[in-house]
């Protein structure tokens, strides 16, 4: 087996253990009256981890990345690690909805498996922070739909999100504030990591014709 093999076999894994923890979880938790599907795809931790399946999968299918997939596993660095590092220090005693074999799986093992993927196979060409940016668009737009959606269904995924928590809506921003700046500065670490692992200028003619 050769690395191109090897590489693309355990992207492979990766992504089915993510889809059978996902699907695990759905069946355990399916008969629990508080169980909601659209409240189960509302978690960060769902979102990346999906995103990670398909990243993932694209990946495998694509021997020599290209800079669209590059700049894709880029953003998966960053959800997946915030994952890790978020429910590490705030959730891995909060009653949220997972099982045992998938909190370790979402929360554990896949952030790591996906940080380690970028270290041992890093990008061919520099990323411009001008495209890294960008990855910041999601979680934002995550924080807007979290906050707006929860006026009208009362529910929250994460306690730090919930503005009926003591501390309300300030409390809720000073922590959003905090992760926000978790992301940023992944995102400045993810596209160092990428340049300094790189040989050669930033090759902005094929970022421009490529970008996302």
């Amino acid at each position: 087996m050769n690395r191109a093999h090897f590489v693309g076999g355990y992207r492979v894994i990766g992504a089915l253990l993510i889809i059978a923890a996902l699907v695990y979880n759905i069946a355990v938790k399916w008969d629990e009256p508080a169980f909601q599907l659209t409240n189960f795809f509302s978690f960060f931790t769902v979102l990346s981890n999906l995103f990670a399946a398909v990243v993932l999968l694209l990946a495998a299918r694509v021997p020599v990345e290209s800079q669209i997939v590059e700049v894709l596993r880029g953003a998966t660095v960053v959800y997946m690690v915030t994952t890790g590092l978020v429910y590490a220090a705030l959730l891995a005693d909060a009653n949220v909805q997972a099982v045992p074999f998938s909190n370790w799986v979402l929360h554990r093992i896949m952030p790591l498996v996906i940080a380690l993927d970028w270290l041992l196979v890093p990008p061919r060409k520099r990323l411009a922070l001008r495209r890294t940016s960008l990855w910041l668009l999601f979680p934002l737009v995550y924080v807007t739909y979290t906050l707006v959606r929860g006026l009208f269904t009362d529910w929250y995924p994460y306690p730090f999100l919930n503005p009926d928590e003591p501390g309300g809506y300030g409390q809720v921003a000073v922590m959003s504030l905090m992760i926000t700046m978790l992301f940023v500065a992944l995102t400045l670490v993810t596209t160092w990591s990428a340049r300094r692992t790189t040989v050669g200028p930033v090759d902005n003619d094929r970022l421009d014709a490529e970008a996302i």
